[in-house]
């Protein structure tokens, strides 16, 4: 019998939603502070992060997303569900920008976006 094709292509996969990249937080001064560790990001993740803020402000959802997905290095939460209000109010935004693009696997150019 052949394979559905929602099998074939989450089969497919499967090694890949097992890879985790590392994120060096540093401090302000350069050194090193913290590695975090992010899963790939799934649609799962952005619809229960969505429901958990329960708003559909970008923001919002992706401090909760960054809370839900970053991790230690034995794989253990780096933060708690409750901790995303502490991060808006006394972290730096271009640190949470930061972090929050590395989850989410954007890169962005810097001086192409301030030109536009």
């Amino acid at each position: 019998m052949a394979k559905r094709n929602v099998d074939l292509i989450t089969e497919a996969f499967a090694g890949v939603m097992s890879n985790r990249r590392k994120y060096v937080l540093n401090k302000p001064d350069g050194s090193v502070l913290k590695e975090l560790y992010f899963p790939p990001l799934t649609r799962h993740d952005r619809i229960q992060a969505q429901q958990l803020a329960g708003t559909e402000e970008g923001l919002t959802i992706s401090t909760r997303l960054l809370c839900q997905l970053a991790e230690n290095e034995d794989g253990s939460k780096a933060f708690a569900s409750a901790d995303a209000e502490n991060l808006k109010r006394f972290v730096p935004e271009t640190v949470l920008n930061d972090l929050e693009l590395f989850m989410m696997d954007i890169k962005v150019d810097v001086d192409s976006a301030k030109k536009e």
